[in-house]
């Protein structure tokens, strides 16, 4: 199995933890909790930051002192609603009571006290399509750039229909060069609709020192470390990724693929 992919390892509770150490890299943490009603899942965050997203289900949450109260009411991920997110900075700690069977993604990043604990979603959130043709996806953006909601954290949210293609056209963000590119490492939890599908993602760089295709399962979650990192949804699956990046700047810039430019500049038009 590619070092790029992770297979949840649990059933219940916590079924992904991704840390910088494991993924030899800097910034980017990733874990995963699927509760069911009663059940109970908390953290600190030491000295990094954290965006909870409700990816299915409903939470009490408490953190940063402060008792959230209920926050979830997409009980299906790809009924396409916005998300119920929650902002906790470093130095704080974090728990959730599960009221619902729920999914809850921790997403993670260095931390540096810029900002308060905030709810994010779902108001502000709305779905919005980009790309042309089979290029065609939605996304639910839940902290970007035009977001000042953290320090290091960039998160978003992407549907794509069956027999699309999305993260495409292939584009990489790993040298730190502003305002050209930014270096930000991205990981991608996957899910299909059937969820007995699959898709296909590819991280490869332009010298070829990496060229990792790999198919994904409902549930998975892919590391990229580096170079471009397309993924398709076959005809008859529906796809959805959460994406979480990060790196030494707060900014999104891209270059891409030059096998791909042309399509790039021809849909800009």
């Amino acid at each position: 199995m590619s070092h790029l992919l992770h297979k949840p390892f649990g059933t219940r509770g916590e079924v992904h933890r991704i840390t910088p150490q494991d993924a030899g890299w800097r910034y980017v943490g990733f874990s995963l909790h699927r509760l069911r009603a009663g059940d109970r899942a908390g953290d600190l965050t030491g000295d990094r930051e954290v965006i909870l997203v409700m990816v299915e289900g409903k939470a009490r949450i408490e953190a940063a002192g402060q008792d959230w109260g209920e926050l979830g009411d997409r009980m299906d991920v790809f009924e396409k609603t916005p998300p119920h997110c929650l902002y906790v900075p470093n130095g704080l700690q974090w728990q959730a009571e599960a009221l619902t069977d729920c999914v809850i993604a921790v997403c993670s990043a260095p931390g540096r006290g810029g900002h308060e604990a905030r709810r994010i979603g779902p108001d502000g959130i709305t779905l919005t399509e980009r790309g042309k043709g089979t290029n065609t996806r939605h996304i639910n953006n839940i902290a970007m750039e035009a977001e000042d909601y953290c320090d290091s954290l960039l998160v978003t949210e992407v549907f794509t229909p069956a027999g699309h293609w999305s993260s495409y056209p292939s584009h990489r963000h790993d040298e730190d060069d502003f305002p050209r590119i930014t270096y930000l490492e991205e990981t991608y939890y996957h899910r299909l609709n059937p969820a007995n599908g699959w898709a296909v993602q590819r991280v490869y760089t332009d010298d070829g020192s990496l060229d990792e295709t790999m198919a994904v399962h409902d549930g998975d979650v892919v590391c990229v470390p580096r170079g471009h990192h397309p993924c398709g949804a076959p005809y008859g699956f529906e796809m959805y990724y959460l994406n979480v990046m990060a790196g030494p700047r707060r900014n999104w810039r891209f270059v891409p693929a030059p096998e791909v430019e042309w399509i790039m500049e021809r849909d800009a038009t």
